[in-house]
């Protein structure tokens, strides 16, 4: 059993940043692949990035790249997700979740077994 649990989210203006945390627990964290998704109102959950156990591979979606920055702290057990330039588009539930396949890294949600609860973001134009 995986235990994921979100934190950060919360209301912040275009532009600003935030920063949002994924506490793992009940697997071996540093041998696993994390992702990020989010989901808005009314549309599907959508892939954001991920990251390989090593660090070494790191996807993004293309709605993010070069404003978000996925990382992790293995010996803390936490995934992290750095948003910056922030826009309101980027208002969703915001989820990290773990895959079946510990080296699975790719954007297929099907292919994650574990979630957390999700953590707001709302971003005010």
């Amino acid at each position: 059993q995986v235990q994921l649990v979100e934190s950060g989210g919360g209301l912040v203006q275009a532009g600003g940043s935030l920063r949002l945390s994924c506490a793992a627990s009940g697997r071996t964290f540093s041998t696993s692949a994390m992702a990020w998704f989010r989901q808005a109102p009314g549309t599907e959950r959508d892939f954001v990035a991920s990251i390989s156990w090593s660090s070494l591979i790191i996807r993004y979606a293309d709605s993010v790249k070069g404003r978000f920055t996925i990382s992790r702290d293995n010996g803390k057990n936490t995934a992290y997700l750095q948003m910056n330039s922030l826009k309101p588009e980027d208002t969703a539930v915001y989820y990290c979740a773990a895959p079946k396949n510990k080296g699975y890294s790719g954007l297929g949600d099907n292919e994650y077994e574990y979630w957390g609860q999700g953590t707001q973001v709302t971003v005010s134009s």
